[in-house]
């Protein structure tokens, strides 16, 4: 090896420091990056069985298809909320029976004035206003006497 070659190899062996590791504010950095990213995570992951907003949603489309049940079918419908959940069911041979039953996402609690109304043939209804709350949160949706369902805000 000539003396040149032993010269530029000896420079490139003995490098400072940072040529070795990260220094102590680039580490700082991506920590910081990595935190960052996390929150963003964190914050875009959706609620627990959904938000209130859609909680109401699938209430007001089930109604809906309660109402058009009772057209349809001829026969009337009942809708009943409570605390726990609501329940349709329609009126076959003198007695009623439950068609089905849905249960409130944990946390939703439900306030209304009628804990039950009744679609008739023709799909007018009484009248119904229910609020759902969770947390700081709530929703309100509201069926009419002519069997309309909107969903407040």
């Amino acid at each position: 090896m000539s003396a040149r070659n032993r010269l530029f190899y000896a420079r490139r062996t003995r490098g400072s420091s940072s040529e070795h590791g990260f220094s102590l504010v680039e580490l700082m950095v991506v920590i910081v990056i990595l935190g960052l990213a996390t929150t963003a995570v964190v914050l875009a992951m959706p609620e627990q069985g959904g938000s209130l907003q859609a909680e109401a949603e699938r209430f007001a489309a089930r109604a809906k298809a309660a109402r058009d049940s009772a057209i349809v079918e001829s026969r009337p419908v009942a809708l009943t909320v409570g605390p726990e959940g609501y329940e349709i069911a329609r009126r076959s041979g003198g007695q009623w029976q439950v068609a089905s039953h849905q249960d409130w996402v944990e946390g939703t609690q439900a306030e209304t004035a009628t804990g039950r109304i009744r679609f008739d043939s023709t799909g007018l209804a009484e009248p119904l206003y229910l609020v759902l709350r969770r947390r700081e949160r709530q929703v309100a949706v509201e069926i009419g006497p002519d069997g309309s369902v909107h969903v407040r805000h």
